[in-house]
């Protein structure tokens, strides 16, 4: 058996669970030492009853392992352990880090630069806008975005990093067949093409009250930051702040109407501390970083980076100046539509080369 079966079998054994697996690993050594241990010798260990470690001991007889291992196969699915490259370095770190990865699609090395985006899934026109922003904004910056297929803000960022062609991650409180909600099917679809959709449940086991706030831990467990657009005082997005905060990842918050409920956790975690966002150069700022899809350059100030540029934003960055120029001065020595170089000023923005003013002036940095 290999090491990626056992941890497989300790998965699909109830009551187990990530915790006690470690506790386990820590006396006998593997996954596999684990399964071939007696009832006795696990018994030794302080929180492991009869049941339990009868359970573990005989376990070929509480799981059908070569049904599951058909089942993966079936749904076309790869699994990620803690033991492959690929396993995100932040999410081996937490407290009780999943004991694998059902994975459609495909992790990269890439997926360690990971910001995650949670919010209600009754959001507003203002939490959908900004979620698909923040998300398009950090995707074009290099970032994956993390996310949990839910309706409404989580569908949004999902969305977001697509528009972008960057990456993203969906993580599901259930097997992968028993997606939920269901009606994201095509959307996970989507997902899997150029980022991958994951679980740490078995193929077939459903959604239940319990599985999101499980879930929502590796949410915030593989990112850097989380960002709460729109959220409740009780949801499970504060719940995935709270979890954030607990694994010492950097929580932000975007500002809403104080009027609406749907502000009152993003308004609630900015009084206790989180920061304020406005747009994706906020979270940028906060990690001190440039984005992470730029190339090195001899000619870039300072030690600093450059861009490889499309023809269009070169000729929008060569109508800049340190000099503030206003957006439609922008589009007259360009002979651009607005909105495209309003959009081209965003990507930009988003590669450090350019400062947006108020008022719609932009200055040019690099």
């Amino acid at each position: 058996m290999t090491s990626t079966h056992a941890r497989l079998a300790l998965n699909l054994l109830p009551k187990i669970g990530p915790i006690r697996v470690q506790r386990l690993l820590e006396v006998f050594g593997t996954p596999e030492d684990i399964l071939r241990a007696k009832a006795s010798d696990i018994q030794q260990i302080d929180g492991f009853g009869n049941d339990l470690a009868s359970t573990i001991a005989h376990w070929k007889k509480h799981i059908d392992l070569d049904r599951e291992l058909r089942r993966i196969q079936e749904e076309n699915l790869t699994l990620v352990t803690p033991e492959d490259s690929v396993y995100p370095d932040l999410l081996s770190e937490i407290h009780d880090p999943p004991l694998l990865l059902y994975v459609r699609g495909q992790i990269t090395e890439r997926d360690r630069h990971a910001v995650s985006i949670v919010g209600v899934r009754n959001a507003t026109a203002y939490g959908l806008a900004t979620a698909k922003k923040l998300a398009f904004q950090l995707a074009q910056a290099g970032y994956t975005i993390i996310s949990g297929l839910a309706r409404g803000i989580d569908t949004a960022a999902h969305e977001g990093a697509l528009a972008a062609k960057g990456r993203t991650i969906a993580v599901i409180g259930s097997g992968h067949a028993k997606l939920y909600p269901p009606e994201n099917a095509a959307l996970a679809e989507r997902i899997a093409e150029s980022g991958a959709v994951v679980s740490e449940y078995p193929v077939d086991y459903p959604p239940d009250k319990t599985t999101f706030p499980q879930r929502n831990r590796i949410v915030s467990g593989w990112s850097s930051g989380t960002i709460v657009v729109e959220a409740a005082l009780r949801s499970g997005s504060l719940i995935t702040a709270n979890q954030a905060m607990d694994q010492g990842r950097t929580v932000f918050a975007v500002p809403g109407n104080i009027d609406r409920p749907s502000s009152h956790g993003c308004n609630h975690l900015i009084q206790q501390g989180a920061k304020l966002v406005q747009d994706a150069s906020d979270i940028l700022e906060e990690f001190n970083v440039l984005p992470l899809n730029i190339i090195s350059s001899a000619d870039a100030p300072h030690g600093g980076h450059r861009p490889d540029l499309s023809e269009q934003e070169a000729v929008v960055h060569s109508a800049l100046s340190t000099d503030e120029l206003h957006i439609n001065e922008i589009a007259l020595a360009t002979n651009l539509p607005i909105g495209t170089v309003s959009t081209t000023l965003m990507k930009l923005e988003m590669k450090s080369l350019v400062r947006a003013l108020p008022g719609k002036f932009y200055v040019r940095l690099v």
